[in-house]
């Protein structure tokens, strides 16, 4: 088992202490959100609530987070960044290539994009997108992607997105993994379909491990079960040792977590995140690492 920090509605300010102390005490990797804007009024429910509320509070921090990652690349050793997750059709594939692939080379091959299709209409409008093929053109913003970050000449024919021969460089040195999140049936046929893993929401464990099984018998359809695949859980109910545990045998990988609530409560103090990133790393991720 691996333990990534969540770094959500955390402010920018305090990021790169956040960082400096995930890698010096063994964290595996730090997420970051994502969000362009924050709208004062939204016309799409949040459908991670029950009562379609947002879980943050208005001007909330949202870095941007391929800018976020290069920086804090470049003052980490081993720290890998991931997402929870970048909504990727809600933006044009080749600048998402482009930041990417820079990122990755960057950090020497220490990034996980971790995708989703996103909800919040009124950002795909302000960023003129179509919300309604967002599915559609993300599977092809995939394959796309894939493709420049091969360095070589490479075109494109798809129903959404078209190009001739052009070739992007630099290219990263090394495969670049890709996770989808979402817990919604196409999302979970995406990751089984053409990602390397899966970003769970904020879930019970039984949740977790009934949604890891019939990713396997998807992959299983897909032919794509004989390759490794990651799981990344947000357990709702899983604090203890024996808990992850328990999701490790059911497939999870790694766990997504925010680890001060456990020692100083819900603190936007700097110092206290900072002790509890270590406290939490004696006493959970030391278990694993025996």
């Amino acid at each position: 088992m691996r333990f990534v920090l969540s770094t959500s509605f955390s402010s920018v300010a305090d990021l790169k202490k956040l960082a400096i102390a995930a890698d010096d005490c063994g964290w595996e990797a730090m997420s970051f959100s994502d969000h362009v804007v924050n709208p004062e009024k939204i016309t799409t429910p949040y459908p991670y609530t029950e009562n379609g509320e947002r879980r943050w509070q208005a001007f909330t921090d949202w870095p941007d987070p391929w800018v976020m990652i290069g920086a804090l690349a470049s003052i980490t050793r081993n720290l890998k960044f991931t997402n929870n997750v970048f909504v990727l059709p809600i933006r044009n594939p080749f600048l998402v290539a482009k930041a990417i692939s820079t990122a990755a080379i960057i950090s020497d091959n220490r990034v996980i994009p971790a995708i989703g299709v996103g909800w919040s209409k009124d950002e795909f409008e302000l960023l003129q997108q179509d919300f309604h093929t967002r599915g559609k053109r993300a599977d092809e913003m995939v394959e796309i992607m894939r493709l420049l970050w091969t360095g070589e000449l490479v075109e494109y024919h798809g129903k959404h997105y078209q190009f001739p021969p052009l070739e992007m460089n630099p290219a990263p040195s090394a495969y670049i993994p890709i996770w989808v999140g979402g817990i919604s049936e196409a999302a979970m046929r995406r990751a089984a379909r053409m990602a390397d893993g899966w970003v769970t929401d904020l879930q019970t464990s039984n949740d977790i491990l009934a949604s890891i099984a019939k990713i396997k018998e998807y992959r299983r359809e897909y032919g794509r079960d004989h390759l490794p695949f990651s799981v990344m859980a947000t357990p709702s109910d899983a604090f203890t040792i024996d808990g992850y545990r328990r999701l490790e045998d059911g497939g999870v990988s790694h766990i997504l977590t925010m680890p001060w609530p456990f020692y100083h409560g819900d603190t936007q103090d700097v110092e206290k995140k900072i002790d509890g990133i270590k406290r939490y790393a004696d006493d959970y991720i030391s278990a694993f690492n025996r």
